[in-house]
């Protein structure tokens, strides 16, 4: 069975340092054995990855870009726990879309995050999950994702 550093390594990914937020929020906390990753605006080339589903932007885009959201999400998981071994369940997974009002694809944008956590934890990568439609994001960006993470080991963070 391959560690989740392996299955990166052999999809050809590498987590980037994670970004120190602007605002007055942590990027990771936790509360148990549950850790809560706050959400992630979509980047590419280490900008915000703007845009808006069904004016500007094709629903395969759109995937690319929760894609995106979810490496950089696996990052801060990584540099919050330290292992990504620890992880025993992606528990939950919500999805903000930037939207048209009339764009209904957000649950097939937000699979580009759910499959990329899929292949990353294998069976433990499964979860439940939201996908909303939104009129604007943080920056303009076209998708936000958060997650909550279900740990092996309960040890606090220090």
């Amino acid at each position: 069975m391959l560690t989740p550093y392996e299955k990166l390594a052999a999809m050809g990914i590498e987590l980037d340092p994670i970004l120190v937020p602007g605002a007055a929020f942590e990027m990771a906390v936790q509360s148990g054995n549950l850790v809560f990753v706050s959400g992630h605006i979509a980047r590419r080339s280490g900008a915000s990855w703007q845009g808006k589903l069904g004016a500007g932007i094709g629903t395969e885009e759109g995937k690319a870009a929760a894609r995106a959201a979810a490496v950089d999400l696996v990052a801060t998981l990584h540099e919050f726990l330290g292992d990504l071994c620890r992880v025993k369940r992606i528990v939950k997974v919500m999805s903000l879309v930037n939207s048209s009002t009339d764009y209904t694809e957000q649950h097939v944008v937000t699979n580009g995050a759910s499959e990329l956590l899929r292949e990353v934890f294998g069976e433990v990568g499964r979860h439940a999950r939201s996908a909303f439609g939104v009129a604007q994001l943080p920056l303009g960006a076209c998708v936000e994702i958060e997650m909550v993470v279900e740990l092996h080991d309960p040890k606090v963070q220090s």
